[in-house]
């Protein structure tokens, strides 16, 4: 089951030597209904990654609620932030962070390692199987030796291992060529549709984008509706 956020008078900037502060986010108002694929886009600059960080708890606005399923994680302490975000959230990143010489099996299980001391035999599976519908099989050669786009298919099966109820992506195709990001996309799509889970991309990849039900634009700390994507063609 995906994860509803509404979030509300988001106020976050940043100190400036001599006490004046850079406004970075003042968002009023933004909804994510549950299970839904929303994208947002917007110049260099404009908040993206703060954005991703505060609707995470990665950081913690000055002023605000993030509220996930009507738990505000804004509110929460730091080491609270940290265990809601353990148990609820994947992430995909255009830094891939596979450890290059464990298999792409042990990088998928890199997740359970914080859970368990021994991983269960489900796990197990469910990593090889995770790696089956993303169209890597469990090799048992290094990560290494995939190509740049398998590489980012496998961390998007290992983003998957806990049945996150939310899968955030950070511009997951901006390094790939054209062919893997349209294969990255759509396994985003698809994995998140068959697991029920939340999907939050920012991108400034426009294919990547296009297929998502909404889409916003970020900018100078602003977000606007871009266009409705998917549902309104």
């Amino acid at each position: 089951m995906g994860l509803a956020l509404s979030a509300h008078f988001v106020r976050l900037a940043y100190p400036l030597p001599g006490g004046a502060a850079v406004s970075v986010l003042d968002i009023d108002h933004f909804r994510i209904g549950a299970g839904e694929t929303i994208g947002i886009t917007g110049p260099s600059g404009s908040g993206k990654s703060s954005l991703l960080y505060v609707l995470t708890g990665l950081e913690r606005p000055q002023r605000g609620s993030v509220e996930w399923n009507g738990l505000d994680i804004a509110g929460l302490t730091e080491s609270a932030r940290d265990r809601w975000r353990q148990g609820a959230v994947g992430f995909v990143f255009q830094d891939i962070h596979l450890f290059p010489h464990l298999s792409a099996l042990d990088n998928v299980l890199l997740p359970a390692t914080f859970r368990h001391a021994v991983i269960p035999r489900t796990v197990r599976e469910r990593g090889r199987a995770l790696l089956a519908q993303v169209g890597i099989e469990a090799r048992p050669g290094p990560a290494a030796l995939l190509s740049r786009g398998e590489m980012q298919r496998v961390a998007v099966a290992r983003a998957l291992l806990l049945a996150p109820a939310l899968l955030v992506a950070d511009e997951p195709t901006a390094s790939l060529d054209a062919d893997s990001a349209r294969a990255v996309g759509s396994l985003l799509r698809r994995l998140c549709r068959e697991a029920g889970c939340t999907l939050l991309v920012v991108s400034h990849d426009t294919d990547l984008l296009t297929p998502l039900d909404h889409i916003y634009s970020l900018r100078n700390g602003h977000l606007a509706r871009w266009r409705a994507a998917a549902a309104a063609s």
